[in-house]
């Protein structure tokens, strides 16, 4: 047992060229660690010059490899339906398959196939794979097993290689505000970046940017973080860079006609609704800018109503825009119930706040849901039914 030892370890200090004379390895570390692995294995090593066979690496780098293999797989799959797909309508729609883009599938899906449906996730669509599949991490590790990115033990790489980007970005700015400042002796013009028209992305969505889940402090602190990027001064020159983690808002929001502020003879400025209507009520709502949260329905003050859902109904836009202690409300009501009142005046609270915030709070009230009127009534009672759909016992005898 020992001679073979010996053979062996001679022939390792012969292939990595240890002298006897001169101690030391004259060889390049990457020769010796081609050299050490070609002694411990038993490839061959033309196979050694291509590519590690899988069966080399752990069981996790093995089922990693696969996935990532089956990934790609799918992928060329779903890609060349799609080419193909994509091919076949443009011939129907008598156009040139090579200059087919992707707005031309999109308006001829709409002519195709006309929809009334208003969930955009019901509609049928036809996009490129990489725009519908969820992505797939690749290229994390090396073939010895060591991660690829610098941060991938913070569990989180390409979340703190953002925030890293962020401070780098940070750090110039304030460079080149320093440089501005020693050549010319006086405080730039500031040039900070508009954030009129846009907002940040959602969590969800700055997820599917950065491919990791993230967690809600996460989000927070990344938030916090871009703006101290924007209140700087110079931010205007890393637009392109912020546009990215912003969403621009619809154009629709510029096309709505809010009601321009007026101003009584204290200069107090305020925005009148009417009508504001729910099921047959009918309600007149003033919103007072410079308040202090006062409330007055019909001259008396959120106690007007019984029930507790009426009452939150009406402070609900208040809280939902920050504005509760902000603006004061003032509504008279007529007509119907606490349910339809209530609405009436919700609404025109909604409606009315509009003149009193910015762009960003108009966006998320719209998607909440509180600039569309409701339009719902009580429905009919039909000829020969107990009710509006109810109908009567049928008897066969």
């Amino acid at each position: 047992m020992a001679t073979p030892m010996f053979v062996r370890f001679s022939n390792f200090r012969n292939l990595l060229r240890i002298n006897n004379n001169v101690p030391g390895i004259t060889s390049n570390p990457i020769q010796c660690l081609e050299s050490i692995y070609r002694l411990s294995s038993t490839q061959e090593p033309s196979s050694m010059t291509n590519e590690v066979e899988l069966t080399s690496f752990s069981k996790i780098m093995q089922n990693y490899l696969k996935r990532i293999k089956a990934n790609e797989e799918l992928m060329k799959v779903e890609t060349e339906a799609y080419e193909k797909g994509k091919r076949h309508l443009a011939n129907m729609m008598g156009e040139d398959p090579e200059n087919f883009t992707q707005n031309d599938i999109d308006r001829s899906i709409e002519y195709l196939f006309p929809s009334g449906l208003f969930d955009s996730k019901a509609r049928p669509i036809m996009k490129h794979p990489k725009d519908v599949l969820p992505l797939q991490k690749t290229g994390q590790f090396f073939t010895d097993g060591k991660p690829c990115h610098s941060f991938f033990y913070t569990l989180y790489p390409f979340y703190y290689e953002t925030l890293h980007k962020i401070t780098e970005k940070l750090k110039n700015l304030e460079d080149l505000e320093d440089n501005l400042i020693k050549s010319t002796g006086t405080f730039p013009n500031k040039n900070k970046f508009d954030t009129y028209g846009s907002m940040w992305k959602s969590k969800v969505q700055l997820e599917q940017l950065l491919n990791e889940r993230l967690m809600d402090h996460h989000y927070e602190y990344f938030i916090k973080t871009m703006e101290r990027l924007v209140n700087h001064p110079l931010s205007a020159n890393e637009k392109e860079f912020l546009l990215k983690y912003r969403n621009i808002l619809s154009q629709n929001i510029n096309k709505i006609n809010i009601l321009s502020v007026s101003y009584n003879e204290d200069g107090k400025p305020y925005v009148k609704v009417f009508p504001c209507q729910r099921k047959s009520s009918i309600a007149t709502v003033i919103v007072w800018g410079k308040g202090t949260g006062k409330i007055t329905i019909n001259g008396k003050d959120i106690s007007y109503f019984q029930d507790m859902q009426s009452r939150q109904q009406i402070i609900f836009p208040l809280i939902f825009t920050n504005m509760v202690e902000k603006v004061d409300i003032e509504a008279t009501v007529e007509n119907g119930g606490p349910t339809g009142q209530s609405g009436a005046i919700r609404w025109g609270i909604a409606w009315g706040l509009r003149s009193f915030v910015t762009p960003e709070v108009i966006e998320n009230m719209k998607i909440a849901g509180l600039l569309t009127r409701d339009w719902r009534r009580r429905e009919r009672k039909k000829f020969g039914q107990e009710g509006a759909r109810r109908k009567f016992t049928w008897k066969k005898r």
